[in-house]
């Protein structure tokens, strides 16, 4: 089955609302030298940032999606500091970054958490991007598979069957994630065919048009090996996504 790359650039805690929106049409621009027609481009700005970058998306006519980088698992409430899935949904946005590896380690989240956001996300109409990965120490001690496998377990647990028509997964390998290292080719391969057959596992048939993007210090002078990997239906880039040129050549590598 045919799965459309979806290249999502994470900008985390990086640019104020001006450099946002320059960053937009910077990337907008770049793009136009490439045909992307095939290839989807989902944007994470940070929370500030997003009524700016949605007015110059529809402005401009930008072919990007709007996207988020987290979320509450509640619609409402006295939760100080947090946004809702409710509130992102009316700004537009399509796509929410949910279970990144920095949400689990710096702020406990837990993969019971993670699930229940997954599931406000869905049912707000927008597509939770859900981030599995293990530590380098799991990994060495031969347990990366296993904690892939707990992770979405735990993470999908709450989805409807109707949310499996559009989800996405990303695997990002904790310990390739702002480092410069990332996994060969061959083991990203490996550990995304494996998450495919734990969500096929899960929810029978879902495995097949399931994307799983591949996150962890992607730059150009890998993503074209990495996107042309079987089970491998994109990227999830931090820092590469915040240089206008790197980020449109990643996404030329999708095509």
């Amino acid at each position: 089955m045919s799965r459309t790359p979806l290249i999502s650039g994470n900008w985390k805690m990086h640019l104020n609302h001006l450099e946002a929106i320059q960053l937009c049409q910077k990337l907008s621009y770049e793009l136009a030298r490439h045909r992307y027609d095939q290839v989807e481009v989902s944007l994470h700005p940070p929370f500030i940032d997003l009524r700016s970058c949605q007015t110059v998306i529809d402005a401009d006519r930008l072919e990007f999606k709007l996207g988020a980088q987290n979320c509450h698992d509640q619609s409402k409430g006295a939760y100080t500091g947090e946004v809702s899935p409710s509130m992102l949904a009316k700004l537009d946005v399509s796509y929410v970054i949910v279970g990144h590896s920095e949400r689990r380690a710096l702020f406990n989240e837990t993969d019971e958490f993670i699930a229940a956001k997954a599931a406000a996300v869905a049912k707000a109409g927008m597509t939770p991007i859900v981030c599995v990965g293990e530590t380098l120490e799991e990994r060495e001690s031969g347990q990366a598979a296993a904690v892939v496998t707990t992770q979405l377990r735990g993470s999908l647990a709450k989805l409807t069957k109707a949310s499996f028509e559009t989800l996405v997964v990303a695997y990002e390998p904790v310990w390739a994630i702002g480092t410069g290292r990332n996994a060969s080719p061959e083991d990203a391969q490996d550990m995304c065919a494996t998450a495919r057959n734990v969500i096929d596992d899960i929810r029978q048939g879902a495995g097949e048009h399931v994307r799983i993007q591949y996150g962890g210090s992607v730059k150009p002078a890998n993503a074209h090996e990495l996107l042309r990997q079987t089970d491998i239906d994109g990227a999830l880039v931090g820092g590469a996504s915040l240089d206008a040129v790197q980020f449109a050549r990643i996404v030329h590598a999708a095509t």
